[in-house]
């Protein structure tokens, strides 16, 4: 759902250009494989994102939680939070993180 999410939000700020880095290799298939069965609770969301994809310049890679420093820290901030949260920034915990990425902060 985060990932339908995520592209839910893109799609509405009208990014044309999405790369999905996820933890979950079961994500990276979804996207990657048209055979894919998705939960029938969420095949109409399901559809949707995939319709939105496709009119995106859009990848999506896998990477171990573990060897992304910044994930790994938003994913421990999340563990405290109980509603839908976005940031128009970057949340200070993970400023060093992007720091040692190259990217702006």
């Amino acid at each position: 759902m985060a990932a339908i999410h995520a592209i839910g939000i893109a799609n509405s700020k009208g990014w044309n250009n999405l790369w999905l880095e996820t933890d979950s290799k079961l994500v990276q298939l979804a996207f990657k494989s048209s055979s894919f069965v998705v939960p029938w609770k969420i095949s109409n969301r399901w559809h949707n994102c995939t319709t939105l994809v496709r009119n995106m310049n859009f990848i999506v890679t896998h990477l171990y939680r573990e060897g992304n420093s910044c994930a790994d820290t938003l994913a421990n901030l999340g563990l405290y939070v109980d509603t839908f949260c976005w940031w128009d920034v970057p949340p200070p915990q993970v400023a060093a993180d992007l720091h040692c990425y190259c990217l702006p902060v």
